[in-house]
């Protein structure tokens, strides 16, 4: 039996030649269609058979017959063949960046509603590029884009955030809400006002993982002469939604939150209070200018043109992307 390494050895034209042999099971016919005489053929499958260390093909002085082995090994061959034929279109298809992978942080916020209708329009443009989506606070996606493990992020910020040593390009932009426990005595209230709410136990997001945002939130409440009263902080959204229908306090969520139905919990808009409003807060997408495949300029390019149907309230079909 040969080594591996002499096996590797072996060639894309000589198991081209053992697939001609083994449809004409007649060495004069299948050299003719492989445009060679018959003893070099003759030469190259005793070779191959030599390199894999097993007989492929019994032969007599009137015919020639595929062993089992060599019929086991007929159709993983032909597949081998049939995909060394595709590779020159998939390096086509690769470096115009219509296959590839794509790996995308997001943060939770995203998922309610911006993100399933962006894939959804993403692959109906570029079907054959997968995204892996990963989902991961602020914070985190910043370190990950710097260590290279993920392509780009969609980050949560308050506007005039800048990303450090990024590109990014803002897609949305939404008001803050308040989620009240149902139980509440302002959540009978279609707006309740601001002056009541910043007096309410409040659930926040650690600063760490989205400091421009929870500076606007503190910052809201000393305009107003209030010192927050921080019941409890958590890091994901969808939890600290349950910890305002557990009735611990109160908490300024984006709107898009709202699509998170949790019994026990009203979100509604405040009312301004002497002039003073709620934050609004917005998503961008963040990526290094150094790292961009053909694929991830596509999805800039489809973002950008999400940002805009978002500013404009007019649609962006996935097709009007420009390649």
């Amino acid at each position: 039996m040969s080594d591996s390494p002499k096996a590797l050895r072996i060639e894309l034209r000589q198991w081209r030649q053992f697939v001609t042999l083994a449809e004409e099971l007649h060495f004069g016919r299948a050299a003719a269609r492989l445009h060679m005489t018959q003893p070099p053929l003759t030469q190259a499958i005793a070779g191959l058979e030599q390199a894999l260390g097993v007989v492929l093909f019994e032969r007599t002085r009137r015919s020639v017959q595929i062993t089992p082995a060599g019929a086991a090994l007929l159709p993983e061959v032909r597949e081998l063949l049939a995909r060394a034929r595709s590779l020159p279109e998939l390096a086509r298809a690769a470096a115009a960046g219509e296959l590839g992978r794509l790996r995308l942080a997001f943060v939770s916020t995203v998922g309610f509603e911006l993100l399933p209708r962006w894939v959804r329009a993403f692959r109906q443009r570029w079907p054959q590029v997968g995204l892996e989506l990963i989902e991961a606070t602020g914070d985190v996606q910043l370190e990950l884009l710097a260590r290279g493990e993920v392509d780009a992020g969609m980050v949560l910020h308050s506007p005039g955030w800048q990303a450090p040593g990024l590109s990014q390009a803002r897609v949305g932009s939404e008001p803050l809400v308040v989620a009240l426990p149902e139980a509440h005595r302002l959540a009978g209230l279609d707006r309740p006002g601001l002056g009541a709410l910043l007096d309410e136990p409040l659930v926040i997001f650690p600063r760490r993982i989205l400091p421009t945002l929870h500076d606007a939130i503190l910052a809201m409440y000393h305009a107003a002469g209030r010192a927050p009263q921080v019941a409890q902080e958590a890091i994901q959204m969808q939890t600290i939604v349950n910890l305002v229908s557990a009735g611990l306090g109160l908490a300024w969520v984006p709107q898009s939150v709202r699509q998170f139905q949790r019994p026990g919990v009203v979100y509604r808009s405040a009312r301004p209070s002497r002039g003073r409003t709620v934050p609004v807060c917005e998503t961008s997408l963040v990526w290094r200018s150094d790292a961009v495949s053909p694929a991830l300029a596509h999805f800039i390019a489809f973002a950008q043109a999400q940002g805009a149907q978002a500013s404009t309230g007019r649609e962006v079909p996935a097709r009007a992307v420009e390649d």
